[in-house]
């Protein structure tokens, strides 16, 4: 398995008969020549730090170095305890769980980078809040886990999975795809589905900048978080009811590959566009470093 095309993962499932975590799972047993169980064992440790990161960034004095942020994971799970938000528990558990663990990356917390720091918090809100809906194991959840890292790769290989080079479509936008694919497995779709699910994710990101306020990962990293993990939900649901997309993953990826290299590098993590340099994100922006 070369790791160079969704399609092509999702054909060897199919004609395997494996879940796509299994069928990575086994291929990655023999690439590395390390026994499954070790691979997976492995796997599951970073699940355990996902779900860690998730509890660390709901404390609600903890503010990141900069002072920019902190508190908000904890205002949302309050108003999904209080019955207050609007799409009820599934959806608010994932924005809670997003900005939790993006909290924890902001105040140097441990978190698992998924594909990246600055896109943590979107895989493990999603897997873990479908988990705790529907009574899923550690298992399945590691299973899945292997499956997203197979369509991270893919995205890593044809693309680009760093704001750096691709603005935040490529952090923000791997990562919604990569959940995407893995809560359609998580709810018992085929791996057809997740190819959908995949694309659309990355297709409704398609074009996003990486404009960090003051060069940090906090504003609007954060939200941004939030908002991938909602965009994984909508591809997933969409996927799971048997809607296609109709430009295939591999083309989608294609595109987003295109336009990171036309995207101006004043939106590729510099700080010298976007939001960076609005009136309020240059004041932000002296506030921490000084006006210099």
């Amino acid at each position: 398995m070369q790791y160079t095309s969704v399609h092509e993962l999702v054909l060897l499932a199919e004609n395997t008969g494996l879940s796509m975590g299994e069928l990575v799972l086994k291929d990655q047993s023999k690439q590395g020549e390390v026994a499954p169980q070790v691979l997976f064992d492995n796997m599951k440790k970073a699940l355990q730090v996902m779900k860690q990161s998730v509890e660390t960034g709901l404390d609600p004095d903890k503010r990141s170095i900069s002072g920019l942020t902190g508190g908000d994971a904890y205002k949302m799970h309050k108003a999904v305890c209080e019955g207050r938000n609007i799409c009820g528990s599934v959806f608010g558990n994932a924005l809670t769980k997003a900005l939790a663990t993006s909290q924890t990356n902001a105040c140097m917390g441990k978190i698992v980078a998924a594909p990246t720091a600055g896109s943590c918090g979107i895989l493990p809100a999603a897997i873990l809040t479908i988990a705790e809906d529907r009574k899923l194991d550690d298992d399945a959840l590691t299973y899945a886990l292997f499956s997203a890292s197979a369509i991270g790769l893919v995205i890593a290989n044809c693309a680009s999975i760093s704001g750096a080079e691709g603005g935040c479509q490529a952090e923000c936008g791997a990562a919604s795809a990569m959940a995407g694919a893995a809560l359609v497995e998580l709810c018992g779709g085929t791996p057809k589905q997740m190819e959908h699910a995949c694309a659309i994710a990355l297709k409704n990101i398609l074009g996003l900048v990486c404009d960090p306020v003051a060069g940090l990962v906090e504003i609007p990293c954060i939200k941004r978080n939030a908002a991938g993990v909602a965009n994984a939900l909508v591809a997933a649901e969409l996927a799971l009811a048997g809607i296609e997309s109709a430009i295939p993953a591999d083309e989608v990826i294609w595109a987003m590959n295109k336009v990171g290299k036309a995207m101006s590098t004043a939106f590729k993590e510099t700080a010298e566009g976007g939001l960076a340099i609005t009136p309020t994100g240059k004041k932000l922006c002296a506030q921490v470093f000084g006006e210099s």
